[in-house]
This record gives C-alpha cells, sequence and structure tokens, in this order.
C-alpha cells in the first residue's frame, strides 16, 4: 500500500464532512493539493459557497478520459458508540478506523495518490477526477456538476463510481424515489370523534396501500435476480401526525420511498400510488370537503443497469483482481452519470458498505492496498 494513500486518507478523514455541514475545507485541500502539481481544479459551488464539487483533468484536455468518480461528505455519527475519535484516523489490527475510511474517503485518497504518480508522465488518455458533495442525501450535489459537464464537448469515456464493492466491479444499482404524502382532515374533540376527520387515519389507509402495492410487486413485479432482493420495494421510513390524544388530528405526514429495479419505472409506481390516495379520500370527501392526501417527489436518482458484455465492463475487470461482477443494494451517483450524460458506468472501490454508516467504521488495509494496484493498472492504460 502507497505511504501516501494512507497519510491523504488521514487528512480526509479529519474534515468532518457531515452532508449537513460545509466541505470546503476538504475541498480547498483537494484543490491545493493538485495545484501544487500543476493541475487545475474547476469548483462548482453552491450560492453561499459552503459547499463544492470538484472537477479536474490531468492530460490532454481534447478527448475523452477515464473519469474516477467519489463523494466528499459523510453520514452523521451522532448516537453512534465510537470506541474512538470517528474525525481522527485510526490504525490497528490491519484496518484503517474513521468516518468516511469505508463510504468513500478510502477511494479518494487512492484517487489522489495516482494523479501524484501520473504528474510528469505523457498520459495519452486523461485521467479526470470528479468529488462531489450531499450525495449521502439523495446525490444532491453531483447535479450542478452534471449541468456543468453537460456543456462540454468532450464526456469522459468511462466512469468508475468508488463506492466500496470490496474491489469488485458492481455494474447497477436501484433507483430510488423518495416521497413525501401529506393527510388533511377536520379537527375535532376526541370525544366527539365522528364529527371530524382523523388525518392520521387516512395516512393508515394509505400505508395499507403501499404495502399492497409493494405485495403486488414482490410476486408479480419485475425481477432482478442479481439483487439480493430481487423486486422493486416500497417502504415507509418516517410518520408523523396529531397535536393532542384528545383532539382529532387534522393533518399527518409520512415520508416513504421507492426503490426499483431498472426494469420498473417508479414514476409510474408512484402515479399509482396517488390514485390510490385519490381512491381513499373521495369516500370522504361527501362529508369533508378539504380532505385530501397531497403526495410530492422529494428526491429521486435513477438506477444504474450497465451490460455485462459493455467496455467499460472489460475495462474495469482488467484493472481489479476479481473478475467476478454483482450489483449493490445501495445507490450511487452512476446512475446519474449515466442517465443524463450517457456515460458508461461501473461501481469499485476498496471497503465494503457492512462497515460504511455504523460506529467504528473501518477499511482494510489489504483493501487499501487493492485499490492502489487498480490505480497503477489504470495508469498504466492510460500511457498506452
Amino acid at each position: 500500500m502507497s505511504t501516501l494513500t494512507l497519510d491523504l486518507l488521514d487528512r480526509l478523514v479529519a474534515f468532518p464532512t457531515v452532508s449537513r455541514d460545509p466541505n470546503r475545507d476538504l475541498i480547498d485541500f483537494v484543490a491545493s493539493f493538485l495545484a501544487e502539481r500543476g493541475i487545475e481544479s474547476q469548483l462548482i459551488a453552491t450560492p453561499d459557497g459552503r459547499k463544492a464539487n470538484l472537477l479536474a483533468t490531468l492530460g490532454p484536455k481534447d478527448r475523452p478520459g477515464i473519469m474516477l468518480s467519489g463523494h466528499t461528505d459523510v453520514v452523521p455519527v451522532d448516537g453512534q458508540a465510537w470506541s474512538s475519535e470517528p474525525f481522527r484516523m485510526g490504525v490497528r489490527d490491519g484496518r484503517a478506523y474513521g468516518r468516511g475510511t469505508a463510504d468513500m474517503k478510502g477511494f479518494v485518497a487512492a484517487a489522489l495518490a495516482l494523479v501524484d504518480r501520473a504528474v510528469g508522465a505523457k498520459l495519452r488518455t486523461p485521467l479526470q477526477l470528479a468529488l462531489s458533495y450531499d450525495e449521502e442525501i439523495g446525490c444532491v450535489g453531483v447535479r450542478s456538476m452534471i449541468e456543468e459537464m453537460s456543456g462540454r464537448t468532450w464526456q469522459p469515456r468511462f466512469c468508475i463510481v468508488g463506492e466500496p464493492t470490496s474491489m469488485r466491479v458492481a455494474l447497477g444499482h436501484k433507483g430510488k424515489l423518495a416521497a413525501r404524502a401529506c393527510a388533511r382532515g377536520v379537527a375535532a374533540h376526541s370525544a366527539l370523534a365522528p364529527h371530524g376527520l382523523n388525518a392520521i387515519h387516512l395516512a393508515c389507509d394509505f400505508v395499507d396501500r403501499l404495502r399492497f402495492r409493494q405485495a403486488e410487486l414482490a410476486t408479480g413485479g419485475r425481477k432482478d435476480a442479481d439483487y439480493d432482493v430481487p423486486y422493486t420495494t416500497i417502504h415507509v421510513g418516517r410518520i408523523g401526525g396529531g397535536t393532542a390524544l384528545n383532539i382529532v388530528p387534522e393533518q399527518c405526514t409520512l415520508d416513504f420511498e421507492i426503490r426499483n429495479v431498472a426494469a420498473d419505472d417508479a414514476a409510474d409506481i408512484l402515479e399509482r400510488l396517488r390514485r390510490d390516495a385519490d381512491a381513499i379520500v373521495a369516500r370522504e370527501t361527501t362529508r369533508f370537503e378539504c380532505a385530501a392526501i397531497d403526495i410530492e417527489t422529494v428526491n429521486a436518482y435513477p438506477a444504474l443497469d450497465t451490460s455485462p458484455d459493455s467496455e467499460v465492463v472489460a475495462f474495469a475487470k482488467a484493472l481489479v483482481e476479481d473478475e467476478r461482477t454483482f450489483k449493490v443494494a445501495y445507490g450511487t451517483e452512476g446512475g446519474l452519470f449515466q442517465a443524463n450524460l450517457a456515460i458508461p458506468t461501473v461501481v469499485c472501490g476498496p471497503g465494503s458498505m457492512d462497515q460504511g454508516h455504523r460506529p467504528d467504521e473501518f477499511v482494510a488495509l489489504d483493501q487499501l492496498v487493492g485499490a492502489d494496484r487498480m490505480m497503477d493498472r489504470l495508469l498504466a492504460k492510460l500511457l498506452v
């Protein structure tokens, strides 16, 4: 393993880039790291300047290159029982511990170490680096980067998103649509409950329809056997309503998501759920004209579905030691790169998501060794 990779990971972990907080200190560090090596960075910042994406190209700028994509934000540590400081990397028992070591600063560190090795080399194919913010809350930040990239003459030939895959090549992931349903009823004293319309009851009727649609998808929906759960899922993650026990609640809100296999259209499923909500409300509007269940889409990103026979898969398999391919359960920015910019994309990076998002997150040192080897093989390809 490159000493620089581990040193860079130590530096990156020390930036507490939880999605709710700025990432500019980390981005500015990376921009300075690149500038010291004569590489110009383009920052795509939020209007308030607290967060930014970074794009950089090493080598010729007049042709498609290989893009390494990573996000810089991490999930919170609040309420988690860590045995060590989460934002101070510790190395023990063949592992590097710290928030983001697996998801996914280990990959970012290996990519920056590759840049350091590639400086001065006569690259025939460009190496492109794309670092984003707010991936953990729905691939939010990368969208402004994609908008910026869409106006360019050249798009990357391939993209490797470095989420943790234990250094295996992942061909896809499900899409996700996050939505909020707001049920509106009529308040009343609970002693006269039938005189009101209970918004929580409306919401619960809607939850029943969500579960019915989920059962339909599980038994008769499209299947993709490459996933642990081979069908599209619908899940309610949060529900809230009411102010006091003796008041019939007039409002209730629930947050739900659809995680769809590529063969399913999440928007079509959502439309069926809207019709279900309308049918629930129609039973009440004779007595309560204001009854409603309003549904809004909060966030969505597409599935990634790369053919195992595609050129990008052959390219990526040549970079790793384990050539078995699979699909990951979690979402990535890869679906957006593929859908919006038509960039052939795979997911491959050090560590396992089994270690991500939990206390004492770690990446095994041998995974970082594997990442460095992948980067060395990539460098060799860029020179040819």
